[in-house]
């Protein structure tokens, strides 16, 4: 088993569902905010088809636009920085922070791979109370390409001194899952609400439904291979 592991951090390790009473009380439909997200992925991918780059926090606001035009909502500006400003303060799911402390107690290194900037993603995972349990934080702004681009996962691996084989990507995107084994990575894939993997995933070593039951994979598997060496 890999002793360092890598995290995905919006969705996979912070509650996006923070931001439904917004989308409820600023567009009046609370789940339009799945169907931005969708769009921000979905542009993103398509950047990186083009190899074009733009920061996340861009594509962001440009897909809020998109997605409240194709409904024919008016969304001052005001509101879009409201709803984006969130994203600073998204909340760890439940289950998220005793799940890193128990990898961290077992001695495992942690690191966070995110689609955000580097300044955003240390204001999140500080704002969440989890930036403690991170030995390195690392953004796609580096290759300026985002995930699942081979190369993201190429730079983290020599960001981490380590070699792809002996690390482990734990993600709720089977997109993001395929990528880093792809890249010659294991993988762990949270399956939340709505998140599947499908018949052209890549299959992930793990699958849980929460980081809990990721985690208790990990730790078993470790504790076997361990009677085995012993």
């Amino acid at each position: 088993m890999p002793r360092t592991i890598v995290f995905d951090v919006n969705e996979t390790l912070l509650d996006l569902s923070a931001l439904d009473p917004l989308f409820e009380r600023l567009l009046g439909d609370l789940t339009l905010k799945n169907e931005w997200f969708g769009q921000v992925l979905q542009s993103a991918t398509m950047m990186s088809a083009l190899e074009k780059y733009v920061d996340f926090g861009v594509v962001a606001h440009h897909a809020l636009k998109m997605t409240v035009k194709r409904h024919n909502i008016s969304l001052p500006e005001k509101a879009v920085k409201e709803i984006l400003g969130k994203m600073r303060h998204l909340p760890p799911h439940v289950e998220v922070v005793e799940s890193l402390q128990r990898l961290s107690s077992a001695g495992f290194r942690l690191a966070a791979l995110t689609n955000s900037n580097k300044e955003m993603a240390n204001s999140q995972l500080s704002n969440a109370g989890i930036m403690q349990f991170f030995k390195k934080v690392m953004s796609v702004e580096t290759v300026r390409c985002f995930k699942p681009c081979k190369a993201v996962y190429d730079m983290a691996a020599d960001s981490l001194a380590a070699y792809p084989d002996d690390l482990m990507l734990v993600a709720a995107h089977e997109w993001d899952i395929s990528g880093a084994i792809c890249a010659g990575w294991n993988g762990a894939f949270i399956a939340r609400p709505g998140m599947v993997l499908g018949p052209l995933s890549e299959t992930p070593e793990i699958v849980g439904e929460n980081l809990s039951e990721v985690v208790d994979k990990i730790i078993e598997i470790e504790t076997r291979r361990g009677d085995l060496v012993s």
